[in-house]
This record gives C-alpha cells, structure tokens and sequence, in this order.
C-alpha cells in the first residue's frame, strides 16, 4: 500500500509541476505580448508624429497637409475600439498623399525634407514589424490557451484573452522604394 501511495504522490508531484510549467510559460507569453504591444504603440505614435510634422511644414500642398494631418491627429486621438480603424486610415491618407515618386521628390527637396522623409520611411517600415511581431505573440498564446489543460485548470487566470492587431499597414511604395535605394 505504501509502494501504491508513494507512486501517486510522485505522480501528482509531476503532473503539479507540469502545470505549473505550464502556466509560468503562459504568464512568459503573455508579458511578451504585453512588450510587443507597447513596442506597437510607440511605432504607430511615432508614424503618426512623423505624419503630423510633416503635414504642418508646408512641404505638402494645401490639401494633401490637410488629409495627412487630420488622418495623424484621428490616429493619435483614437480610443483603443477604434484605434485599428483609425491607424489604416493614416496608412491610406499615407498612401494617397505620397503615392507618386515625384511627390516624394518634392518632399525631399525642401529645407528639411530629406531629413523627413527619411524618418517618415523608417517609421512606416518599422510598423508592419511592430504589429508582426506583436500578432506572433498573440498566436503563440492562443494556441498554449486553447490546450484543454490550460482552460480546465484555469492557468491563465483572470489574463484577457489576448487579441491581434489588425490593420493596413502598407507602406507608401514611392517612400519606401526610394529609402531603399
């Protein structure tokens, strides 16, 4: 009998363990998806700083200023239901306003326009990056939250379920084509 309890208890031991591996790598996965997403954030706050300047340093025409800065302001504005909605749209008012290598030209050759351009470039690359990174994240932790282990001992406790980031983030191809080069 004793030979009987000392496996079950080693059997307990084990399966507590497991568990527990278990949910230290869940509370892992969810502490990266919580990086990921502030690392999103700074990306998307910087494009659409860099959006905003550039809208207001008179480098653009009138109209082009003024979609590029209303679609950066709504984009920093945003609360967070709306805020996917509100990130794609600066991507297309991106798109629409620097679509020609002539506009992006034009930018460039303005007193401080190269220096614009260029960071413009980068924060419009570094966000695809950014929200990848984060949506990887958040697959990884669904996936470990769907196992029947996880949901039938509660191990990710009262953690929201993690949720992607969805948005259009193509970059305007003029900008980014001529960074490359």
């Amino acid at each position: 009998m004793s030979a009987t309890l000392i496996w079950i208890l080693v059997a307990l031991v084990a399966i507590g363990l497991y568990l527990s591996w278990t949910a230290g790598r869940l509370d892992r996965l969810h502490a990266r998806i919580d990086a990921a997403r502030a690392a999103l954030d700074a990306q998307l706050l910087r494009r659409a700083s860099v959006a905003q300047e550039l809208a207001t340093s008179k480098v653009l025409d009138p109209a082009a200023s003024i979609v590029l800065y209303e679609a950066a302001h709504a984009a920093r504005q945003a609360e967070e239901e709306q805020r996917e909605v509100a990130e794609s749209e600066l991507s297309q008012a991106l798109r629409a306003v620097l679509a020609e290598p002539a506009q992006v030209e034009a930018v460039r050759e303005a007193p401080g326009g190269e220096e614009a351009a260029k960071e413009l470039a980068q924060a419009v690359r570094r966000v695809p990056m950014a929200r990848r990174f984060h949506n990887d994240a958040v697959r990884a932790a669904r996936a470990l939250r769907r196992h029947r282990k996880v949901r039938w001992f509660r191990l990710a406790g009262h953690a929201p379920f993690p949720m992607a980031f969805e948005m259009d983030d193509e970059p305007p191809t003029a900008l980014v084509d001529r960074a490359g080069a």
